[in-house]
């Protein structure tokens, strides 16, 4: 017997993370409403408290007042 994985898109998993954020279900209610293995609603879960400050991270980046300003050098 084959068995086939299956990939799950990001809108999916992203449904299921926020559903298991909410505690409101239990992870083996969770999985079976979304016909899910419960080792994928706790690894997506476990997977955003993880990397949850990088969605709060100021990218840009701020001119070092030790630098001279190229403009004027040229």
């Amino acid at each position: 017997m084959v068995c086939q994985w299956v990939n799950y898109s990001s809108s999916f998993k992203s449904k299921v993370t926020l559903a298991a954020i909410k505690q409101e279900k239990t992870i083996s209610q969770l999985s079976s409403y979304f016909k899910i293995y419960p080792t994928l609603s706790g690894k997506c879960k476990s997977q955003l408290l993880l990397r949850v400050e990088e969605l709060f991270v100021d990218g840009r980046k701020s001119k070092k007042k030790d630098e001279p300003d190229t403009n004027q050098l040229y």
